[in-house]
């Protein structure tokens, strides 16, 4: 939801991994998959989200928590809230306009009456290999069930391990084949304990750096990606490439908290620049409450991004 939200200029929201329901979803990474709202404000966001959350008998992951009124936490301010500014969040590479627009943001945000200090979250440069492995094994496992016979399209052949083969050869892509083999490989007998079991261990740690800034904080603010929107097809030739603009998100997936975006300014050439708010486990309202007390102080939201 964030990534596409920070790309066109609106508002989106992963909530906490078990807030909404994910009954319908075709299962891609079951402890990653979520479903959230991308709206042109964050007031619609809030509505959108108190309408959707909540348990579901029909999903095992939905948390039974009761769910609050997020449209009413939207008028509260951020005077005395404290947030985090991760350093790892900077990094090298990272498009100037970006950081200039999220530095800005920030400070707007110390002028509403927020105190900001920096954090450490410093499993982060860990996060892209966690994902990517945990993601594709997980991947790997839930689309064996599209095999022609049970689910999905169905090649016709002569022979079923024929059909097996021409109907996953032609009801995938290619970034999609790439991952089920990725995830085939870190599942293998032999590379278990290395890649996968490794990985889970990792993303022990990515939470655990999670909790002990959220300890200290109440919500972290970062940017949601290091650069605006990229054109489409640029980086299908270089998977890596495109991989790397999920480098502020993914961590957030691996922790299971909440995140918004919503756009804090644009960039040389008029595209969007994406502002993320990461929350405590289901404090969603808190989140929400930051994101739109920062859109009605600026105008960045009523602007559109260039067709």
């Amino acid at each position: 939801m964030r990534l596409p939200a920070a790309f066109c200029g609106v508002a989106g929201m992963k909530p906490t991994y078990g807030r909404v329901s994910r009954y319908g979803v075709i299962a891609y990474a079951s402890s990653l998959d979520q479903v959230g709202p991308i709206a042109r404000e964050v007031a619609d966001v809030a509505v959108v989200l108190e309408a959707i959350a909540g348990h579901d008998p029909a999903d095992s992951t939905a948390s039974p928590r009761p769910v609050p009124s997020y449209a009413a936490a939207l008028d509260g301010s951020v005077r005395g809230l404290r947030l985090g500014l991760p350093r790892e969040y900077f990094v090298e590479g990272m498009q100037p306009d970006v950081e200039r627009g999220v530095r800005a943001a920030v400070a707007e945000l110390e002028r509403l009456g927020a105190a900001v200090e920096p954090v450490s979250l410093p499993h982060t440069e860990y996060a892209i290999a966690t994902y990517y492995l945990i993601a594709t094994a997980e991947a790997s496992s839930n689309l064996a069930r599209y095999d022609g016979i049970r689910y999905g399209l169905r090649e016709p052949r002569p022979a079923l391990t024929e059909m097996y083969e021409a109907t996953r050869a032609a009801g995938f892509g290619a970034e999609v084949k790439r991952r089920i083999m990725l995830g085939t490989y870190a599942l293998s007998a032999g590379y278990y304990d290395a890649y996968y079991l490794k990985a889970q261990q990792v993303r022990t740690l990515i939470r655990r750096d999670f909790q002990q800034a959220l300890a200290r904080c109440d919500a972290l603010v970062t940017p949601v990606a290091p650069t605006t929107a990229f054109r489409l097809g640029e980086k299908t030739a270089d998977p890596l490439t495109m991989y790397l603009s999920d480098i502020f998100t993914i961590s957030v997936n691996l922790a299971g908290l909440p995140a918004l975006a919503l756009p804090c300014g644009f960039d040389g050439a008029g595209l969007p620049i994406g502002l993320q708010v990461i929350g405590r486990p289901f404090d969603e309202a808190t989140v929400l409450r930051i994101g739109h007390a920062y859109e009605q102080a600026t105008a960045w939201h009523r602007k559109g991004a260039p067709l």
